[in-house]
């Protein structure tokens, strides 16, 4: 008798991730994502957001758009 594989778990992620997920996601290293708002190609409210402890958020839709006007 063979033991079945367990099914796979799918996720999507939510909007709003930290920029170690974003890094993941989007393909990116933590360092190019964390220069792109260094450098204000990201910008704060389009592309990420910065909670009230001071975290930083990137916006998976906001990115998705700038990618588009980019391209």
């Amino acid at each position: 008798m063979t033991d079945a594989a367990p099914a796979p778990v799918l996720l999507a992620p939510a909007r709003y991730v930290t920029i170690k997920l974003a890094s993941v996601v989007i393909g990116l290293s933590e360092a190019a994502i964390r220069k792109r708002i260094e450098r204000g190609y990201w910008r704060e409210d389009k592309e990420w957001r910065r909670s009230s402890d001071g975290g930083i958020w990137i916006d998976l839709r906001g990115h998705e758009r700038w990618v588009e006007q980019t391209a």
